[in-house]
């Protein structure tokens, strides 16, 4: 019986851990009302997260920003992102959400990137773009969207939009974790002349589902294709 007991127990105590493993895979919930983020330079210990300012100095301000109210300067695809996590906004420390900006030169594009640690939910508030990801089932979606629509490009996919008109565009995105993360194509590993980016630009105009092969040929010979 003390057996059957302490086999129960130990079941029951490996589950309780198990659980919680798997909870913290993701931003974790918060355990009280707010927790603004002491700078990062300003921090003395070093946790998966931010360090919480004490709550006798927290204020309003600690829960507004401006850094999303100017376009910033464009790359060599015509495209300006800011992605403003609780490292730069404190007030969003433990919410699990950061925020980011994105304006788009006519014809400019936004190379194809994506966030290890995030879904994005993007909203149009300016242009008409070209969006699209590749996912793990080897299809390839895309989608004209214009202004007051969302479109969503689940966690850690492949994915770019392109500004399909001659005006500038404008897009705000919301990502579910406090650090999205940023991975890119470097542009050092294909060629930069403005022959080459509007040949990319039509490439991925071009491209349906039929021609996503699987992930890894859509990321090698698909990609190679395209930036050759």
């Amino acid at each position: 019986m003390k057996l059957k007991s302490f086999a129960h127990l130990f079941f029951m105590l490996f589950f309780v851990a198990f659980s919680n493993i798997q909870i913290c895979l993701g931003d974790c919930d918060n355990l009280q009302d707010t927790c603004p983020a002491v700078p990062p330079n300003k921090q003395t210990i070093f946790i998966n997260g931010l360090q919480c300012k004490n709550p006798v100095n927290v204020t309003a301000q600690d829960f507004r920003t401006t850094k999303l109210s100017n376009a910033g300067s464009t790359d060599i695809f015509g495209a300006s992102m800011n992605i403003v996590s609780a490292a730069e906004f404190g007030g969003l420390n433990t919410l699990g959400l950061s925020i980011g900006r994105t304006d788009l030169d006519g014809n400019g594009l936004l190379n194809f990137h994506y966030h290890p640690r995030a879904t994005e939910m993007i909203f149009v508030t300016k242009g008409v773009l070209l969006a699209g990801f590749v996912d793990t089932n080897n299809q390839y979606f895309q989608k004209l969207i214009k202004v007051g629509d969302v479109f969503v490009f689940p966690k850690a996919l492949f994915h770019f939009y392109l500004n399909t008109g001659f005006e500038e565009a404008t897009i705000f995105s919301v990502y579910n974790s406090q650090n999205p993360g940023f991975v890119s194509l470097s542009p050092t590993t294909f060629d930069t002349t403005l022959e080459s980016l509007d040949k990319i630009k039509r490439k991925l105009i071009s491209l349906s589902a039929s021609e996503a092969q699987d992930v890894n040929s859509f990321i090698s010979q698909e990609m190679e294709s395209i930036y050759s």
